[in-house]
């Protein structure tokens, strides 16, 4: 009889642990989609460049690293690229443009940065012969 009121006892405790799993599990993800939903949505269309990127549209779900490099997340395959030449980071609701110490500099609305830029809706960059809009949604 005792052992029938363990069995039982376990299959209830292992019956609750799943319901806890499965409502920690469930906040965790709304909180993970309220996050995203406050947050500002940028994105990165390339409007001037080599012919394989122009027209590309790029959302900034996290870091984006654009260079020469395959690994870079825009790659723009020019000699005066460098391979890591510049990075785009979301904090909080800003975007903010960093140049990665390239050789050849990175343009902001036709201007040379040498530190990172918080950047505005419309505002144009110029990697390279490369040109990109980022917006605002």
């Amino acid at each position: 009889m005792i052992d029938l009121v363990l069995f039982a006892g376990r299959v209830v405790l292992v019956i609750l642990l799943y319901i806890f799993l499965f409502a920690a599990m469930r906040t965790g993800i709304g909180l993970v989609k309220g996050q995203r939903t406050d947050a500002a949505i940028w994105g990165i269309d390339i409007e001037k460049g080599p012919q394989g990127l122009r027209g590309l549209h790029v959302d900034m779900l996290g870091p984006v690293v654009v260079g020469r490099s395959p690994s870079s997340d825009i790659v723009i395959s020019e000699p005066y690229v460098s391979s890591t030449h510049a990075r785009f980071t979301i904090q909080g609701p800003a975007l903010v443009l960093e140049d990665l110490n390239s050789k050849n500099g990175t343009l902001v609305n036709g201007r040379l940065i040498d530190q990172p830029v918080t950047l505005r809706d419309n505002d144009e960059v110029q990697v390279g012969d490369a040109v990109m809009r980022v917006s605002r949604r």
